[in-house]
């Protein structure tokens, strides 16, 4: 369900990036100036000591969109989650599955204590889908960016390591 990156990625990674409806209303980032060349780059520095990007693939190894740890402290025991997938796989409950694999991951392989996110607090549709994979919200962060002219407020989630507790 989830491996690491490789450069056959790139381009199905690109189709994501450059739909310009959907990553305006998710990301900060400018992904849609992401050229082959940076993608290919990202997926070469994709696994290290801080950063964890994974494909989430099928069972034809197809890539369906990436699963995050970022930031990671193994100082703190956290990290930063992020997932997307492309248009192609919403709704077939691959990006709740590359979570769980992925939350194990973190907590059985890395032995972290806690994964958080943050997400803009008007995108209920994430919100819920953050809840069902056992994420707990934290708090809100007022006007926390500014986003498009506007300042937007960023909703915070975490989950603890049911060991841990």
């Amino acid at each position: 369900m989830i491996r690491r990156l490789e450069h056959k990625d790139a381009a199905l990674m690109l189709e994501w990036m450059h739909d310009k409806e959907d990553i305006r209303k998710a990301f900060r980032s400018p992904f849609e100036k992401a050229t082959m060349e940076s993608v290919i780059q990202f997926i070469d520095n994709s696994f290290s000591d801080e950063n964890r990007h994974f494909a989430i693939v099928n069972g034809s190894d197809e890539y369906l969109g990436t699963v995050s740890l970022k930031a990671i402290s193994q100082e703190d025991r956290s990290a930063e989650y992020a997932v997307v997938v492309r248009k192609a796989a919403r709704g077939t409950g691959v990006a709740k599955l590359a979570t769980k694999e992925l939350l194990d991951y973190a907590f059985h392989t890395l032995g972290l204590h806690r994964v958080y996110l943050n997400v803009l607090e008007k995108n209920q549709h994430a919100r819920h889908f953050y809840t069902k994979c056992g994420f707990v919200y934290e708090g809100t962060s007022r006007d926390a960016i500014l986003l498009d002219g506007a300042y937007e407020s960023l909703a915070w989630y975490g989950i603890i390591n049911a060991a841990d507790e």
